[in-house]
């Protein structure tokens, strides 16, 4: 049988090359061809084929899906997967049984492992896709940018108070396709952002507005449900009010308690991830200015007993995890590093490290750089919280 393998060769799709939406709507009409939503796909999909190949656009295109995390066979519910980064949502929902019957993502280096992983290329920026041309489904999910309202408060209605936001396009979508739920994941920050204004709109946009059955928003820690990460996210659960739901309980924290020891590199580590001896240096310095300011700014060690800090993106993410790995025996540097590597046995964390931090499988395939893959993984959610959650989700609406 043809594989996803053979379909991509054949079509040379490449998601960092692609600069419109035709893989997209070719990769959402393969899985989705036998069905009735296979009407929001075929047109642009068969014109895709027909660009690319010779051959004449299959009524039909059997195929096996030979991807790390192909569709379940017998879905129990429909999900989309919006601002889906590489996919953490669409495990943590595959894994529930769910079928996502559409994805957005804007960066393109995100949009190469969600393909890798999925078989699937994400549309682009959400702003630009009409709400018409999105599917129906059942659970919408979607970790959203923390944003200001900069006019809230002041006029009636979510398209006055929330336009030019992307809370925005996520309100526009539930509000024409109506699911049956929501499941929308934050930063722990919004609470108070903009001195609760931000958090205070959103809710009354769902509630009043869209007409949802919204419990009061939670703060999930990562580290409860399984990761050595304490990672504290806000999650907003959403039911479409005729379904006569009228109560939500979020997920109890599991008991079993997990290390850093219990996810990291059984191999010896690259001399990649060990620090120089100028940036160790560097970073004591550092350290102890900020210190004798009184501040508490600086890196931090990771004690392998213990969780690691949140996972984040950009400034000093990584040094907010260094790791004293002392199994390095060749310690030539793979690239050049002033004043060679240092002899504390110092490192950072690994790609690896970052994304079983986050609850990502070993079987999931990071292929871009290792720039790429700890932004990627800093911004992803934590897939053992999401599916506690949506387990609960799941339970109310199927």
């Amino acid at each position: 049988m043809l594989k996803y393998s053979d379909i991509k060769k054949q079509l040379n799709i490449n998601a960092l090359k692609e600069t419109g939406d035709a893989a997209a709507y070719f990769t959402h009409y393969l899985y989705n061809q036998n069905s009735k939503l296979s009407k929001y796909f075929n047109k642009e999909a068969k014109k895709y084929w027909q660009e690319k190949s010779q051959d004449n656009f299959p009524d039909n295109i059997k195929f096996k899906q030979n991807v790390p995390f192909p569709e379940p066979d017998n879905p129990k519910f429909t999900f989309i997967d919006l601002f889906a980064g590489v996919g953490g949502f669409r495990i943590a929902m595959q894994n529930l049984g769910g079928n996502c019957v559409f994805s957005s993502e804007i960066d393109k280096y995100a949009k190469k492992t969600y393909e890798t992983n999925f078989g699937e290329v994400p549309f682009g920026d959400i702003t630009k896709i009409k709400e018409t041309d999105v599917p129906e489904h059942d659970v919408l999910c979607a970790g959203f940018p923390c944003q200001a309202f900069s006019i809230a408060g002041k006029r009636k209605g979510f398209k006055d108070e929330t336009r030019g936001t992307l809370f925005f396009e996520l309100a526009r979508i539930i509000e024409a396709k109506k699911p049956k739920a929501f499941f929308l994941e934050n930063v722990k920050g919004l609470r108070n952002h903009d001195k609760g204004r931000t958090l205070k709109t959103i809710l009354k946009v769902l509630r009043e507005d869209l007409n949802y059955f919204v419990p009061d928003p939670k703060i999930i820690n990562a580290k409860d449900f399984g990761v050595p990460q304490n990672r504290e996210r806000i999650f907003i659960i959403g039911f479409r009010k005729n379904l006569g739901i009228t109560e939500f309980d979020y997920p109890k924290p599991s008991e079993e308690k997990v290390k850093f020891a219990d996810i990291k590199e059984r191999k010896t580590v690259s001399s990649k991830y060990y620090l120089s001896v100028s940036y160790l240096e560097t970073l004591k310095e550092h350290k102890k200015r900020h210190k004798n300011k009184g501040n508490g700014f600086g890196f931090e060690m990771l004690d392998e007993n213990k969780c690691a800090n949140a996972i984040v993106v950009g400034g000093m993410g990584r040094e907010r995890n260094l790791y004293k790995d002392c199994r390095l025996k060749d310690f030539t540097p793979v690239t050049p590093k002033k004043g060679g590597l240092n002899s504390e046995f110092i490192r950072v964390l690994t790609p690896r490290e970052w994304a079983r931090l986050q609850g990502f499988p070993d079987k999931f395939i990071i292929g871009v750089s290792d720039a790429q893959a700890y932004k990627q993984f800093g911004n992803s959610v934590a897939i053992p919280a999401i599916q506690k959650t949506a387990e609960k989700i799941i339970e109310e609406i199927v």
